[in-house]
């Protein structure tokens, strides 16, 4: 962005706006690269806190609904869902979308039809994640949205060592849903182990507005995030 003579006024926003071009086009910022979208469905999202009778998973759906329509216009945004189907089932892991434009829609209406019941095989999850990415040939980034830990013996250490080894460029990114009562393994052996070992964020919320400030934390640009909420 090139700022010619202008009032003094004009240049302080000219000035601002080339800043953060600068920002968001850095390596560091990586807020553009294609990115997945990992929804936690298993069995403890249908859970309701003690003193109100709305599901996690409905918090969940109203917070993407917030952010996702500021994304998406601006990058491509797959979705992976696991925990759907019977409790006791590890390979509930699906595809429901690979990365792509203006995705929003389409990505709400997966997420409203979703039944959550199963098992939490996160480690499964993020590694299709990262294969639909086609993270070692391209920048990409994960964001896990969860609610629990690993509980198909999984090791979701391992696997972000081993995915940070083959990728050309990968990030994840784990949004801890803490609900009261719940309890979470400690940093450095559970999920937000991935973020550590990629050099992602690892977020806790604890309720729908934490749930928005961490998706755009970890889904839009800084230019682009700080629409009302």
């Amino acid at each position: 962005m090139r700022c010619r003579a202008v009032p003094v006024s004009t240049l302080a926003i000219c000035m601002a706006l080339s800043g953060a071009v600068v920002a968001e086009t850095g390596s560091e910022t990586r807020c553009l690269d294609d990115a997945m979208l990992v929804f936690d469905a298993s069995g403890s999202m249908a859970g309701t806190d003690i003193d109100e009778q709305r599901p996690h998973i409905a918090k969940v759906r109203e917070a993407l609904d917030a952010v996702l329509p500021q994304v998406t216009p601006r990058r491509d945004l797959g979705l992976i869902v696991y925990g759907p189907g019977p409790h006791e089932r590890c390979d509930n892991v699906e595809l429901r979308l690979k990365p792509g434009p203006n995705s929003a829609q389409t990505i709400m209406a997966e997420v409203a039809g979703v039944v959550p019941a199963g098992q939490t095989p996160i480690t499964s999850a993020v590694r299709d994640a990262a294969a639909a990415l086609d993270f070692r040939a391209k920048p990409a980034v994960v964001v896990l949205l969860t609610d629990g830990e690993e509980t198909c013996g999984g090791d979701p250490c391992k696997l972000a060592r081993q995915l940070r080894s083959e990728a050309k460029q990968l990030t994840i990114h784990v949004i801890q849903f803490k609900v009261p009562g719940s309890t979470w393994i400690a940093s450095g052996t559970g999920s937000a182990c991935m973020a550590e070992e990629t050099g992602g964020l690892s977020l806790t919320a604890r309720n729908r507005k934490e749930l928005v400030d961490a998706l755009r934390k970890t889904l839009t640009c800084p230019l682009f995030s700080q629409a009302p909420k």
